[in-house]
Formats: C-alpha cells, structure tokens, sequence
C-alpha cells in the first residue's frame, strides 16, 4: 500500500514522556508510525497540560475532543483514518462505538498500557494482605471491561509477555488478535557506558515515578518506612532522592533530609538525574506490564535492585543488572554492596546493556508491527470474520454505548 495511510491515536491524556513511562510508550509509538509514512493526527478530550510534548514537533496533528459529543462523528468522519489506534481501554470504551459507526473499515488497534485488570487485582490482594492468584482476575469487574475492549479491536498491543500468557491462558484470548509489542529503544554498546559519569562520579540512591500511579506511592511508602531505615542502620552516610511528577502533600511530608530521605519533586530531566546516581531503588509491591524506570536505569548504566514484581516479564531470564528480591534484609544489603563494591556495580551496569538489545531494541519489533498492521489493512474482512466473539460484541456494545453516549449528550444540552 504505497498512498500515504492516515493514523487517529486517540490518547487518554496528551503524552508527557518526561512524567511517565506511558508518555515515553506513546512517543515510540508515534516514532515507528512516522518512519513507516502515516500521516498522525492524535486527539483527546483531556485538557492540555504545562508538560505536555508539542506535537508539532513531530509532524502530528492535534486535536481537542469531547467525550459523549457527536462533534467527534463529523471530525472522523472528514478525516477517514484507515488506523484508529486507542490509548488504553477506557478510550475505546468512549470511541470504539463512534469509529465502528462512522468509519467500519479503519482497523482498530488498542494500546493496552499494561493489563489494568491485573494491576487492580494485585493491588486489591496486597491491602487485603494475602497472596495474588491468576484467579482474582476471574472476578474483577474491570476485566470484563478491559477483555471486551481487546474482543472489539482488530489488534491489541501487549507489552509484557506475562500479561501475552494471562491473556491466552486464563482469559483464553485468540493469539490473532495480540501483538506482543515491549518499550522500543535503540541498541547500545559498551562504548556508550565510557559516554556516561563513572563509578566515582556518581552518588546517592534513587527513585523517580509518577506519583498518580498508587504503585510508585506504595513504593516511596515501603522505602520510607521499612526498607531506608535498614540501609541507613548499616550504611549511616546513604541519601535517597525521590522525583517524580505530582506529588501529593502526603507524599511531601515524607522529606526528611536529617536522615537523608530527599522528596525532589518533578525531575526536569530524568535521565541526566539517573546518569548521575549511582544505584535505582525499586522495591514496588503490585503492578502490571513492563517499569519505564528500570530501562531507563538500563540506558542509563545505573544498575538497580528491585523485586519479582519490578523485574516481572523484563529480562528473559538473563542476569538482572543489580539485584532482584522481596526480602527486605537483603533488599537494605545488596543495595549497599552494589553502592559500594565497583566490580560488581560494573559488572551489573554490562547485565543492563545486554537486557536493553536482547529485549527492548526497536529494530527487532517495529518492522514486524508494521507488517501485521500491512496485514489487516489488506485483509481485515477474513480478520473480522474469525472474531466471532468480537463481532458479537460489537453489535451489542454498539447499541447500549451508543444510547448512552446519546442520552448523556441530549442531557448535558438540557
């Protein structure tokens, strides 16, 4: 297909790649679609923000939408994309219906972001304090949600393969309709470490993650209160800077500088700030997909100790760069022995480059993405005609969305 193709992403919210790993996602995502002659327009019903990326920048169109609005109807229907691509399930949810209705042959891809309903279930055992199992999933309300979304688009990207094996084995999701699709960076080498500050020009201990996401709190809690004191029981000089975008007053008053626990606020530049740390401290408790904040300690030679679940679906089983453990005493020491003990720092920091090209280079994933959307574009009739349940759905969701969606409009005209 040589015309150039015409792309809708619809975003959740406007990406902000400086404030979270989704914003990062959303911006390779942009750069794959771009290198392959997509015309982008990206529209959404979120207000702008101060820290927002100018997409302009990168040749995308923007636009401003309204949610339970017709509007949308004429915007799409003028532009006619081929691809529609939604941000999470919750955008196609709210468009899905509208784009089926006023554009049934453009392919609908979902982003998923991370398996949500995963996330939630995790989330729900840890305060309930017992242990998850792949059966919780069975009964959280926001599963059926997010699976009947992944049934009405033709291709949902997945980005952990955990959540690629959730979804086949207990959700028994047709393998046709995902595309297993990791954070997307380019190779490194060993030349790129000499690039970066050395062993003796790095300091301190680092967090950085966006505060609305409840698991980057819990984790800044869990520091706080347990894992710190340790480290700082054996280790009296050790300071710990935490970064990240929005946060709260509670998460304010946990600065501590006596006993070297900094709250930083939001990192103008995150990367600069992990280059010059010397070890990431990630002890996140719940969660799902794949921590932006542990690539990103990958690429940027800072070797890091971390748990089962920040470690989850991002390695291959190949050796993590730093430490991985859920026991809290050896979480305090081996963070120590990797601050301290520079062979080991070293040899943790070359464990990170290998994990960045076996498992996240962008040449080994983006070509065969676009060549399944090439796929769909020439054939999504025989595609559409094996989803059954998808179709099923379609008919149905398409009607109760779709009146909804109508009433909430004739009412906010009254």
């Amino acid at each position: 297909m040589n015309q150039l193709k015409k792309l809708l992403i619809i975003g959740f919210v406007w990406p902000e790649p400086n404030s979270s790993a989704a914003g990062g996602r959303m911006m390779q995502l942009i750069s794959i679609f771009k290198q392959n002659g997509f015309e982008i327009t990206f529209a959404s019903p979120a207000l702008d923000s101060d820290f927002m990326v100018d997409l302009s920048q990168f040749e995308v169109q923007k636009k401003s939408i309204e949610l339970n609005n017709s509007s949308f109807d004429d915007f799409i229907i003028e532009l006619n994309p081929d691809v529609v691509l939604f941000d999470r399930f919750m955008i196609e949810e709210q468009f899905g219906w509208r784009v089926s209705e006023n554009c049934p042959k453009a392919i609908k891809l979902l982003d998923t972001e991370d398996l949500h309903c995963l996330r939630t279930a995790r989330q729900k055992a840890f305060k309930e304090n017992r242990d998850f199992e792949l059966n919780d999933l069975l009964s959280e309300e926001v599963a059926k949600r997010e699976i009947a979304s992944i049934l009405r688009c033709d291709l949902s990207f997945i980005i952990s393969q955990f959540e690629m094996k959730i979804l086949n084995d207990v959700f028994k999701i047709d393998p046709s309709l995902l595309h297993y699709l990791p954070f997307l960076v380019d190779e490194m080498s060993e030349n790129d470490l000499v690039k970066l500050p050395s062993f003796e020009e790095r300091k301190n201990f680092v967090f950085i993650g966006n505060f609305l996401h409840e698991p980057n709190w819990n984790t800044v809690q869990y520091l706080k209160e347990t894992i710190w004191p340790l480290i700082k029981k054996q280790f009296p000089e050790a300071v710990l800077e935490v970064y990240g975008a929005y946060p709260s007053q509670k998460v304010l008053q946990l600065h501590q500088p006596k006993n070297g626990f900094f709250i930083m606020g939001r990192a103008t530049d995150a990367n600069e700030i992990v280059k010059n740390s010397r070890v990431v401290l990630a002890p996140i408790r719940f969660g799902a997909g794949l921590k932006g904040k542990l690539l990103e300690a990958m690429q940027c030679g800072t070797p890091s100790v971390t748990t089962t679940i920040g470690s989850e679906a991002m390695h291959e089983n190949l050796p993590w760069n730093g430490f991985i453990t859920d026991d809290i005493q050896e979480f305090a020491t081996k963070a120590i022995s990797l601050y301290e003990d520079k062979n080991l720092w070293k040899e943790s920091q070359k464990n990170g480059i290998t994990i960045v090209n076996e498992c996240f280079q962008k040449s080994k994933y983006s070509d065969a993405l676009i060549e399944r959307i090439n796929s769909l574009l020439n054939d999504s009739e025989s595609h559409r005609l094996h989803n059954f349940m998808g179709s099923l759905l379609q008919h149905h969701t398409l009607k109760s969305t779709k009146y909804m969606a109508k009433w909430i409009e004739a009412k906010n005209k009254n």
